[in-house]
């Protein structure tokens, strides 16, 4: 019995300690907006894609996004989307692709974590999918990055937002997302696409943080 009433009393306390941080205004931090991400990364360049549709815009609840397709020097395409969201508090929350690419034909056949290296040693985990649509694959790569971190999953990513929220008042987020074609059928196909999606990541990387708050 003593033992459940102190877990009680820990519960309220954190229970309580967040009501009275989410009670206070969130401290919303600047950043650059991402259509200054440079459209020369490395040995890729880039070309903006038509703006999102309003309502496409209203589901998604972002405060800033990008939508491009950068090329290698061999004309091979990476299709490079950013939504960052600077609060989510009022129920603007980022979406998973794996909820959103279905609805527009894709649908997952694969789906497990990479660890690939960024910035000289370190190393971060993200999502890898394959998906398709009729005899069409790609090879999708995402993840979401807030303050710095670098997260594959997705409730993981919810627990850090209650956190970030808990103790430094902010929500801020963003989702990464980096679609490569499968260049046909033949086998290794599917690594080709996700070799070069590496390759455009670890060019992205650097620049990329400087435009997502830490």
């Amino acid at each position: 019995m003593k033992n459940r009433l102190i877990i009680l009393s820990i519960v309220l306390l954190a229970g309580a300690a967040f009501i009275a941080r989410a009670s206070r205004p969130e401290a919303i931090p600047t950043h650059e907006l991402l259509a200054g991400l440079p459209m020369q990364i490395g040995d890729w360049k880039g070309q903006a894609s038509p703006d999102m549709d309003s309502s496409v815009l209203a589901v998604l609840g972002v405060d800033d996004y990008i939508n491009r397709v950068y090329y290698n020097l061999e004309r091979f395409p990476a299709g490079l989307y950013v939504g960052y969201y600077q609060s989510q508090r009022e129920g603007d929350t980022i979406h998973s692709p794996l909820n959103c690419l279905p609805g527009a034909g894709w649908n997952p056949v694969k789906n497990n974590h990479i660890s690939i290296a960024v910035n000289g040693d370190s190393t971060i985990e993200i999502n890898r999918i394959v998906i398709q649509k009729g005899m069409e694959k790609q090879v999708v790569l995402y993840w979401y990055q807030s303050h710095g971190r670098v997260v594959a999953s997705e409730y993981w990513g919810k627990i850090y937002t209650v956190v970030d929220a808990i103790h430094n008042n902010r929500t801020d987020a963003a989702l990464v997302r980096i679609i490569c074609p499968v260049p046909g059928t033949d086998i290794g196909a599917e690594t080709i696409a996700e070799k070069r999606a590496i390759d455009f990541i670890t060019a992205l990387f650097p620049s990329l943080s400087k435009f997502l708050p830490l």
